[in-house]
This record gives structure tokens, C-alpha cells and sequence, in this order.
């Protein structure tokens, strides 16, 4: 007999050698817990739930939640776990760390270094608007470091936005909560729900066709974020803009009240087209790196927004 469906593990549960101690989130895909291991570290576990495929059954156990939903479960899981394999060979400071991943339960988990510190999405509702420009550009020149590492793993995150950028109590970003096996699982099989964020998502992601996807889907989300970082929400879901477009442009919604170039990046990153945004992490990097006058001259916009296509 099936308990509630979902139901996330009880405090106290012993799953190896971690102790479960909460739930701390909860997504389409699944469910992450705060614990501690055997030395008594805290750490997070990431456990495979997919809520529209997935059942606990009694006694913990995580089955499809009906046979036409088996072969979907159960890549869905070799997703997760291929990417949990993937991350755990990545160890940047601005990358969360994999320290564990392993199977139990009929379902995998993924075992992340626990991070002390709040989400950009819960900073900026905190600040509402008055982030600084030097704020936005340190964050993010950081945060660029590590998707330029992932990248470099042939790796995509697919799920950029300020609720999966965490900032250490020191200030420092770290990117949590990769979609990328989602986007792969939903891209694939027409019965699961696509896992994108309205506003957040490149156009691209609308599309059933992963061969689209590449760093260039990245950027879009890296732009998103730093439009809702000045606007408090995100901008027009890409889906209605390709209908029809009402997105204001970044430098004529904040002209004079922040640079230039950082309003220029911010709308080269949201162009509908991949081959018009940013087509190098790197140069991208370099621009918000740059000291450009608040005003720049028409000469000098012409140079930031030719470097960008390089």
C-alpha cells in the first residue's frame, strides 16, 4: 500500500551513512534535504523525485507511478545520475560541490557540500531594486567563472535564474540546482512537463530538440538574471515574446541610472536569436570586468558591442 504520494523522508532517517535532519526545498523533479553525515558535517541530498512519475511506496521505495510511466522514470534517473557523476568531477568555488552520489531506494541521490548564506532571489526581494551596479557586476563576473568550468565539462546548467545562484555569507556566488538532466528527460518524452522557468528560459528550451541547446542557452538565462537583479522579477517569458515582443530594453528602462555597458550586455544576453547574444563566456566576462564611463561615447558602445560577438 502506497503512503501519501511525495512524501518526502522523515527527520531523523538514516539513508547510508547520513541522518536526514529536514526537507529544505522541493521541485518538479525533486526533493532536496538538509543532513549530516557520519563526522557530523551538515551536507544536502538531492533526491530523484520526479512528481508526475514518481510514488514512495511503503518502506521508502521509489517506483514509476504506473507501468506506462516506467521507461520515463527510469531514464529520467540515469539522467540524474550521469550528471551527478558528471558534477562530482567538478571542484570550483563557484560551482556547488558533489561529494557523494549513489543509488538506495529504487532511486538515486546526489550528496552536495551545505552552504550557509540566502539566494540571490531572496537578496534581491530583500534590497528591492537598490542592488548596485558594482554588486551586479561582482556577482556575476564571479558566477561566469564557474559556468565557464561547467562549460568546459560539456556541461550545461539550463536552469539560470537568482533562485539557483546562492550567495555565501561572504558575498561569493555559488550555481545550485543544474536542469540539465531535466531539460534532457522533458526534451525527450513528450508526457513529461518541460522543467524551464517562465522569464528565466532561453527560447530554445521551448523546443523539443536538445540539439539546439548549447552555452548560448546559458547566456540567456545569465541575462535574465541580471535584468531581474535591477527589475525585482524576471523579464517576458521568451515563448510570448516570440509571439509577440514587449520586452523594454534594459537601456531604456534604467538609462542613466546604470552603466552603458551593463545595460548593453543585459539586452545582447535576452536576444531572441542565439547567434545575436554573446557567443564567448570569456568576453562576455571581460566586458563587465571593464571600467567604461557611465555614459560612453557612441565609439565606445560600437566597441563593447562588437567584442561581444567575438
Amino acid at each position: 500500500m502506497a503512503v501519501a504520494k511525495n512524501q518526502a523522508l522523515s527527520p531523523g532517517y538514516m539513508l547510508l551513512n547520513y541522518r536526514i535532519e529536514q526537507q529544505i526545498s522541493r521541485g518538479g523533479f525533486s526533493i532536496v534535504y538538509r543532513a549530516t553525515d557520519q563526522y557530523g558535517e551538515i551536507v544536502a541530498i538531492k533526491e530523484y523525485m520526479p512528481a508526475t512519475l514518481g510514488l514512495r511506496m511503503e518502506g521508502d521505495i521509489i517506483r514509476a507511478s504506473c507501468v506506462e510511466n516506467l521507461t520515463t522514470f527510469r531514464y529520467g534517473m540515469k539522467c540524474f545520475f550521469e550528471e551527478g557523476k558528471a558534477l562530482a568531477r567538478i571542484d570550483h568555488p563557484n560551482v556547488v560541490r558533489v561529494l557523494n552520489f549513489f543509488r538506495a531506494n529504487e532511486t538515486v541521490y546526489m550528496v552536495m557540500r551545505y552552504e550557509n548564506g540566502r539566494t540571490l532571489q531572496q537578496h534581491i526581494q530583500i534590497k528591492q531594486d537598490k542592488l548596485s551596479e558594482r554588486f551586479i557586476r561582482g556577482v556575476f563576473i564571479r558566477l561566469l567563472n564557474g559556468l565557464r568550468e561547467v562549460h568546459t565539462h560539456r556541461l550545461l546548467h539550463l536552469d539560470l535564474k537568482p533562485a539557483n545562484i546562492y550567495l555565501r555569507t561572504n558575498g561569493t556566488p555559488v550555481l545550485l540546482d543544474f536542469g540539465a538532466a531535466q531539460q534532457t528527460l522533458s526534451s525527450t518524452n513528450g508526457r513529461f512537463s518541460p522543467m524551464y522557468t517562465p522569464g528565466f528560459a532561453a527560447p530554445e528550451q521551448y523546443q523539443r530538440d536538445i540539439s539546439k541547446l548549447g552555452p548560448w542557452t546559458d547566456v540567456y538565462g545569465i541575462g535574465a538574471s541580471m535584468f531581474a537583479c535591477l527589475a525585482g522579477f524576471a523579464p517576458q517569458a521568451a515563448d510570448a515574446r516570440m509571439k509577440e515582443d514587449h520586452l523594454i530594453t534594459a537601456r531604456k528602462l534604467w538609462a542613466g541610472r546604470y552603466s552603458n555597458t551593463l545595460l548593453h550586455v543585459i539586452d545582447r544576453c535576452l536576444e531572441l536569436d542565439p547567434m545575436r547574444r554573446p557567443q564567448s563566456l570569456l568576453t562576455l566576462q571581460k566586458v563587465l570586468l571593464s571600467t567604461a564611463d557611465e555614459k560612453p561615447k557612441a565609439g565606445i558602445l560600437s566597441s563593447i558591442r562588437n567584442s561581444l560577438f567575438r
